[in-house]
Formats: C-alpha cells, structure tokens, sequence
C-alpha cells in the first residue's frame, strides 16, 4: 500500500449517476460508456465494471490492451467492447478469443482479425467500418469504401455489424462542419446497403452530440432511415464535465449537463509548515520571492504526478476549506502553497489539502486546472500519472 500521500478518490456513485443521466438525455439509442485511456484517468478497472452495473452494454476503448483491462475488470459481466483504434498488429488472437468489436479501414485490419479468428477457431468475428469524413485521422476515404468492401467480402469471417464515424467538431455550435460529415456519413451508408450489407449499429456521437437535441435527433433519424441502432459514445460528460461548446452550449446540452456530478478528487497533504522574511525566495530560480513574512505548506505532489508545472505562480489548491496559491515553481515531486491567508490554527502537518475538488464550501474543477495550464479538461485527467493511486468511493 502506498504511503506517499497522494491519490485520487473516483466516486463510483457520480459515474453511475451521470451514465444513467446519459442514457436518459440519449432516449431509445444506446450508449456505448467510452473508458478509453484508463477511463480518462480515472482507472479503466474502477470505471469499466461500475459502467456496466449502471446499465451500459458496450464500452469504448482505444486498444486491445485497454479491452482485456476491461473484459478482466467486468469478469461476471462482460459487455460488448469497442476497440476504436482498430487493431495493432497481434492483436488479432485475443480479439477473437474475447469476440470484441474492431473499427476496421484498411486491409491490414481484416488481415490480423480473420487470422485470429482462424487461430481461435471462431467462424464469424463483428467489426465495424470506420469512414473518414472529414477529420483526416482514421477510417477509409469515402472514394475508397466501394473497394473496400470488396476486399472485406473475401475474409469469410467477419461480419460487418456497424458503421462509425467521428464528429471533430460537434461542440461547434453552428454545425456547419458537423453537417458536412453527416453528408458524406449519409452517402457512405447508402453505398453499404446497395452493396448489400445489413449491418445493425450506427456508431456516431460523442457527448457533445448527444448532449444536444438537435444533432441527437438527426443523428437518429438518419439511423432509422437506413434500418440502424444509433450507437452513441459519450467520454468527457461520463465523468462530470460537460463539452466545451464554441461559442456557447445550446439551451438543451446547458440544461441536460447541469445534471453532471464531478466523479474525481485529486488529494495530497502537507507535509511540512514554515515561515519565510521578506526577500526570501521559493523554489527553482527563485522565481517566488516574498514581500512580506510568509508561511508556507509543503505537498507531496509535483508534475510527475500529472500536476502541470504551468500551474506554479497562477494556480491554487483548497486547505482548510480557503483557496491558497501556489508559490515557486511547481517541481517534480513538491509543490508549495502560500497558506499566510489561512489561520494558524486551522493549519497542521498531515492536513489534506485538495487540489482538485470539493473542500467545504470551495471547489478548484478541471475547467480551473485547464485555464490555468491553458489546456483542455481532457488532458487535465489524463495526465494524472499512473503513481497516483485511483481509490473508490462514493
């Protein structure tokens, strides 16, 4: 057991609320709970089995790996699994053994999948196909699905069970590039029924399309024009932060996120208290320096645990139910907070300190965290490092 204090409570509780939130804003379409990159940083094993307690029967992860992790952690229940970024090369046997569903665009995908599947003895694997419209990232070009589709006829098997995209700009409030893409998706489906393909899933919609009314609906109508199940994979709202919608969230995502509870608390304690004269200076380069007496609280937290060093001289964490500042450069394993706001006998070594979360009345959220490190709430999570122990509660 660790004793270092650092560590991040996931309240399960949250989680379990805000997927059931999730699927009540979604209606009939299904929900695939995405736990990709250790569930956002929120421990893939904590998160994966909670999902499917609370109803969901698909996860989304980026791997393999991510889906054994998670198969492993759901052992009395395991659901459907997503692996979004198609298969590596050998992978191809523990897909088959664990019948997960691959996204496939090229060759070499139903290569390694109808391998597996031979090695396994399995006649018949799902994948779905992955169309590029638009993003440039992953999934067969438009003008290449004919062929394609040729090509995934001669691996006797697999079975085409869905089609998927992904919307890069759904959380843009005008929708124009969102609306391109669902021309190219609509084209792309109509060219997989002609070619007499009946696959069951439309996989399409990340939180902020689902979170919207609007692109929710045409997302379904278009589903049930073409004889699919819309399949919606919600990631950031799962675990309590709603999109970022430019230029502002439509009046339907506003209303349905203000339901999100935050599901992760990032903690720490002090670990030593001092004062400082003025002119004193903390930290590397003396880049802090005192202007009048200070005191000080050491914490057993730095930027290899994720807290980013853009943090130091503009960020601040919660003690004693008061926000204190971070002074000094943020180093690799400490960080110091000015706490001469906060009073004295408030203040004890071995006191929690939270930097991300609820402190009595105060809260910092991963929204703080992001403007502060002029970044994204998504990256806040994820880069909480893997030395920081994730607990359950809630």
């Amino acid at each position: 057991m660790p004793t270092r204090p650092c560590w991040a409570e996931i309240d399960l509780a949250a989680f379990a609320h805000n997927l059931r939130l999730l699927q009540r804003t979604a209606d009939a379409s299904t929900l695939a709970a995405t736990v990709k990159a250790d569930a956002y940083g929120h421990s893939i094993a904590l998160c994966a089995p909670a999902a499917v307690e609370a109803g969901a029967s698909w996860l989304a992860v980026t791997s393999t790996d991510e889906a054994l992790t998670a198969a492993r952690a759901c052992a009395e229940v395991v659901p459907r699994i997503l692996v979004l970024s198609g298969p590596f090369p050998g992978d191809g046997e523990a897909v088959a053994a664990y019948g997960f569903t691959c996204s496939v665009w090229q060759r070499e995908h139903l290569q390694e999948l109808h391998g597996g599947a031979l090695q396994c003895g399995r006649s018949e694997l799902p994948v779905h196909l992955e169309i590029d419209t638009g993003m440039s990232r992953q999934g067969v070009a438009p003008e290449d699905q004919i062929e394609f589709l040729e090509t995934l006829c001669t691996f006797p098997t697999l079975r085409l069970d869905g089609v998927m995209t992904h919307l890069y700009a759904a959380d843009e409030s005008d929708h124009a590039a969102t609306q391109r893409q669902l021309k190219r998706l609509a084209d792309s489906l109509c060219a997989v029924r002609e070619r007499g393909f009946a696959p069951a899933w439309l996989s399409v919609g990340n939180s902020a399309a689902l979170l919207d009314r609007d692109l929710r609906s045409q997302l379904a109508a278009m589903a049930s024009r073409h004889g699919l199940r819309l399949l919606l994979r919600p990631g950031i709202a799962l675990y309590g932060v709603p999109p970022e919608y430019d230029p502002q969230p439509p009046e339907s995502a506003a209303a349905s996120s203000a339901g999100l509870l935050p599901v992760l608390r990032w903690k720490t304690r002090v670990t030593s208290l001092r004062r400082i004269a003025p002119g004193e200076v903390v930290g590397y380069n003396g880049s802090f320096q005192a202007t009048q007496p200070m005191r000080l609280a050491l914490l057993a937290v730095g930027y290899a645990d994720g807290l980013s060093r853009r943090l130091s001289h503009r960020g601040h964490a919660l003690v004693a139910g008061l926000r204190a500042p971070y002074a000094g450069r943020i180093s690799m394993d400490q960080a110091v907070l000015d706490v001469t706001g906060v009073p004295e006998e408030r203040l004890r070594t071995g006191d929690e300190v939270v930097l991300l979360g609820r402190q009595g009345d105060s809260v910092v959220t991963a929204e703080d965290h992001a403007r502060w490190a002029e970044t994204i709430p998504w990256e806040i999570f994820t880069a909480i490092a893997a030395r920081v122990p994730r607990i359950a509660a809630g």
